[in-house]
């Protein structure tokens, strides 16, 4: 292993525990949004709740695909590839669960990110929930890859 490689690994290492953290934040704030439940309205603690749910969805999100798999891919001394194509090879070494669903976790980050009309942002929360699925599907994978190679 060289001097750059241990350096990843231990890139790769913290960011980890910052996904924990944030997987942990995330599922809380999941939780409290699954009990408010679907409503014609919305107190302004609801939206309030809403809106830290889809902001920890969207930073969970990134970290885990900007950071987490972009280390593994330095790890792994691959070429870097655009966004795609990382998680299509990616999928195919079993790093993620899969590259279809982060790429619809992706998609529904950027509709989260750009959305300015706090009530549009309820339309989109049952999408979310489902997506935390997806996501902690393709991050326990991940997790699970990183096992295999002895690199936590």
């Amino acid at each position: 292993m060289t001097e750059k490689d241990k350096i990843s690994l231990t890139l790769l290492n913290e960011e980890l525990v910052y996904l924990d953290k944030s997987l942990y934040s995330l599922k809380l704030s999941l939780e409290k949004s699954q009990g408010i439940g679907t409503k014609k309205e919305y107190s302004f603690e609801e939206m309030e709740t809403f809106d830290s749910f889809t902001s920890k969805f969207g930073r969970t999100s990134d970290l885990y695909t900007q950071k987490v798999l972009r280390t593994i891919w330095m790890l792994l001394h691959e070429a870097f590839l655009p966004f795609i194509d990382m998680l299509n090879k990616a999928e195919k070494l079993s790093i993620i669960h899969s590259a279809d669903s982060l790429l619809e976790i992706r998609d529904l980050r950027n509709q989260i990110t750009h959305e300015y009309i706090p009530e549009a942002i309820t339309d989109l929360i049952p999408e979310v929930m489902e997506k935390c699925q997806d996501l902690f599907k393709n991050i326990e994978t991940t997790k699970n890859f990183i096992q295999q190679r002895n690199w936590n």
